[in-house]
């Protein structure tokens, strides 16, 4: 019993360094993408391209992962990267959901790996990119994110139709927002920027005012203000953004892929694959493996192949679909961004939706 017990606490450890030595290149290839987007991208100008329709923004986002092809694990930090930066719901988790598979590295790898059934490629993109816009569309009736996202997420997003101050503290608000003001000119001050440029001159003038505009980084330690040049100091943000982000999603990672591992070692996998026998239970038992295995969307289709004789065509796509959005390392990240009831949400959605299409396959083609 004592050998039994070291057999499987070492293919326990196995299994937990193996996610993680898979896992942890993607998740830096999504964190240095979220950085990347947090100085290089600007948020107005990203925000003027996409579509104020909600299905279509939700399209627009599922698309994204073209130009980010980022794994299941590296997907979250971009799409929280998007949030803060007011991009609408609907965008990021669409590309939330669809950024593992719609990517041109996991469509190159499908093919690879099931050239001889070329429905298998399609069917999977076609389903991915449906689910995703879906899901986005969805919740994109949810206008404002905070009560479903984690507090220092909701703090850290921007105000969405904030409130109209009382028309008696008119004065005492407009002071307090930025921009150069006039008093003493009528009962209310004047804000500079929404006067005619004509009188913007003139009271300038008159009143000997100098203009200045305002910039907001990062606050950075007093030595590397002083020592560093801009562009320097710019980069040396960027880095520590990518640090926290890491710091902050790595152990997320870690305590996934443990609990991946153990589940993996605890159920025989014979009992996974006993379900298999008919158009139903064979798609339930891939979506359960789907979660458990927590394998990255980009080799995902060789193990799948690996039970194309067993397996009917449905619950193969039920693998490459409902894998790369949702499984045990995928749920705890989203955990670090959305509260546990909107993830419950997205994951029986993602489960429900992915069924009902792989079951349509399974009566097709059985």
């Amino acid at each position: 019993m004592q050998a039994t017990f070291i057999h499987q606490f070492n293919s326990g450890f196995t299994l937990f360094l193996s996610l993680l030595v898979e896992a942890i290149p993607f998740l830096l290839l999504g964190v240095l993408f979220s950085s990347l987007l947090l100085w290089f991208v600007d948020e107005q100008k990203l925000l003027s391209y996409i579509p104020p329709h909600p299905l279509l923004g939700a399209f627009m986002g599922s698309l994204v992962g073209f130009l980010f092809p980022v794994c299941e694990c590296g997907n979250v930090p971009v799409a929280r990267r998007l949030l803060l930066q007011g991009v609408p719901s609907s965008v990021a988790i669409g590309f939330l959901f669809a950024a593992p598979t719609i990517n041109p590295i996991v469509i190159w790898s499908t093919w690879v790996a099931f050239r001889d059934q070329p429905e298998i490629v399609i069917l999977r993109v076609l389903f991915s990119l449906t689910i995703a816009t879906t899901l986005g569309w969805l919740f994109s009736v949810q206008k404002d994110l905070r009560p479903i996202v984690q507090p220092a997420i909701a703090r850290a997003l921007p105000i969405v139709d904030p409130p109209k101050p009382p028309a008696s503290d008119l004065v005492a608000s407009s002071l307090l927002q930025s921009g150069t003001y006039f008093l003493g000119e009528s009962e209310q001050p004047l804000r500079l920027e929404s006067l005619p440029a004509w009188k913007t001159q003139r009271l300038l003038k008159k009143n000997q005012v100098k203009k200045e505009s305002v910039t907001v980084k990062p606050s950075l330690p007093p030595w590397k203000t002083i020592f560093l040049t801009p562009t320097q100091e710019r980069w040396s943000s960027m880095l520590e953004n990518m640090v926290q982000e890491f710091r902050e999603l790595g152990g997320v990672l870690v305590l996934g892929s443990f609990i991946a591992a153990l589940i993996q070692v605890a159920v025989p996998r014979e009992f996974i694959l006993n379900l298999g026998q008919s158009p139903v239970t064979s798609i339930l038992a891939m979506l359960l493996l789907a979660g458990v295995v927590s394998i990255c969307s980009t080799v995902d289709s060789f193990f799948a192949l690996s039970f194309s004789s067993a397996f009917t065509s449905g619950s193969l796509l039920a693998f490459l679909v409902f894998g790369p959005m949702i499984d045990i390392k995928t749920v705890g990240l989203m955990l670090s961004v959305f509260k546990a009831r909107a993830v419950f949400y997205l994951v029986i959605l993602a489960f429900q939706l992915t069924f009902l299409f792989t079951l349509v396959v399974n009566l097709n083609f059985s």
